[in-house]
């Protein structure tokens, strides 16, 4: 059986990212594949900013995290990461997160569902790129929702239906990638 992680690339107060993820979540689940989702909250890996100095008195704390969150990450065949788009990008607590990965996103896929003003397809653009140096292979279909059709003043979810299809097909072609880079990890190419 295959495991993927929905990861919410979101930390904000208030964010929409809990709402959209358990959305995707929701979803993905009622299809009946033979998966296993996972919902993954960044909010319960506070990770320091990658190269910060981290006061003595936190260490074992940041510490604790990072390897939570590695071991998490490791634990999947692939990803969907949820992400809000701001200024043309992804959210900065995605972008640090990812930067701890290694070997463990090795040979993996993802697919993406977005948010924000033009339905976060530039914070998906820019998650592409993240993901080819990790060696992370995404998918072609991705769900993007407008803050300005698929919320109620900009805060309260409410995704058109016309999303399921790309909601299919994104997970479609998720379950097929990770399938076969499963088969590749278990082969050792790494």
């Amino acid at each position: 059986m295959l495991k993927i992680g929905i990861i919410i690339g979101s930390t904000r107060q208030g964010r929409n990212g809990a709402a959209v993820a358990q959305w995707m979540y929701d979803f993905a689940v009622q299809r009946n594949d033979d998966v296993a989702y996972e919902l993954v909250d960044l909010v319960e890996y506070p990770l320091p900013f990658l190269g910060a100095a981290v006061p003595e008195a936190m260490q074992i704390d940041a510490n604790a995290a990072m390897t939570a969150w590695s071991d998490k990450m490791a634990s999947f065949d692939g990803y969907i990461f949820v992400s809000p788009e701001y200024n043309h990008a992804t959210s900065g607590v995605l972008k640090n997160a990812l930067d701890y990965l290694h070997s463990e996103a090795y040979n993996k896929a993802a697919g993406f569902v977005a948010y924000g003003g033009l339905g976060g397809a530039r914070a998906i653009e820019n998650l592409r790129l993240i993901l080819g140096e990790l060696q992370i292979a995404d998918v072609r279909t991705a769900v993007t929702f407008s803050l300005m059709t698929d919320f109620d003043n900009m805060k309260s979810f409410k995704p058109a239906h016309y999303h399921a299809n790309n909601a299919n097909q994104m997970l479609d072609q998720l379950i097929a990638w990770s399938g076969a880079l499963k088969t590749v990890r278990r082969n050792g190419k790494q």
